[in-house]
């Protein structure tokens, strides 16, 4: 009995390890959301952040993205439990990035330090955005919706058996 217990455990650690992280965002990261480091000070805090790209700005040498942000699930993917969004940032990595590729509402991943804070105009209203120098630009596959259509067994029209 106790052989199987530890086999089961031993079988459930391994599948747990299976299910992490993509390696590029994997680390120690601080516990502040976007509107947190907005609010105070966090320059040169090292975090992992993600959300939905609002626009992609092509530079000279670099591009940066304007992100409204969202929790990570455990894989460090964002999802939206909720429309409460955790703020924006900006995160601008050197190199060109595809706005093409890199469209609106595709769901990103970024790790970096909070480099400074940039203020930017939402319509009308003044915003500060915690601006990042990525390390790491993760780019996740897009969603496929999928809606599954259940009916009542058996079906009204089969009659009973």
């Amino acid at each position: 009995m106790n052989t199987r217990l530890v086999l089961l455990a031993l079988a459930s650690a391994l599948l747990a390890a299976c299910a992490s992280q993509p390696q590029p965002l994997q680390g120690e990261f601080a516990q502040i959301s976007p509107r947190d480091a907005a609010e105070t000070d966090s320059t040169g805090a090292m975090v992992r952040w993600g959300g939905r790209i609002v626009q992609v700005e092509p530079q000279d040498n670099r591009t940066c993205f304007e992100m409204l942000s969202t929790d990570l699930n455990l894989y460090a993917r964002p999802y939206w439990a909720t429309d409460d969004v955790g703020g924006r940032f900006i995160a601008c990595r050197t190199g060109f990035y595809d706005p093409a590729l890199f469209e609106r509402n595709r769901e990103v991943t970024f790790t970096g330090r909070i480099a400074g804070y940039e203020n930017r105009q939402i319509g009308g209203y003044d915003y500060r955005f915690p601006q990042v120098d990525a390390e790491v630009v993760y780019l996740w596959p897009i969603r496929e919706r999928v809606d599954v259509v259940t009916r009542p067994t058996p079906w009204p029209w089969w009659g009973w058996w």
